[in-house]
């Protein structure tokens, strides 16, 4: 596979992806870094770092928008629910794997 296609492909695949966590708003961030150790921020601060090393100047706002679909704090208030103590506690123990 040439350079572009395997380019062409991880984007296809992105876009795929980033379309199905809006579509799932049922689901958490918390519940996503709990059980696969990323979440909605992490991609917008993947692409946010993604669009700097191209020497484009984005804030983590602009790529939360492009990831969520609308303003995080839209997201917010329309589908963030109060994490539970057991998912508080689950994350506290797992933060250190998150790489943050």
């Amino acid at each position: 596979m040439d350079d572009r296609t395997q380019v062409e492909l991880e984007a296809a695949a992105f876009r795929t992806l980033v379309a199905h966590l809006r579509r799932r708003t049922d689901v958490q961030n918390i519940e996503l870094m709990n059980l696969a150790g990323f979440c909605r921020n992490c991609l917008s601060k993947w692409y946010r770092a993604a669009a700097e090393e191209k020497g484009l100047d984005m804030d983590l706002e602009e790529a939360r928008q492009l990831v969520y679909g609308m303003t995080y704090a839209e997201w917010k208030e329309h589908f963030q629910t109060e994490a539970t103590p057991e998912q508080k506690r689950k994350y506290a123990e797992e933060a250190a794997k998150h790489g943050f």
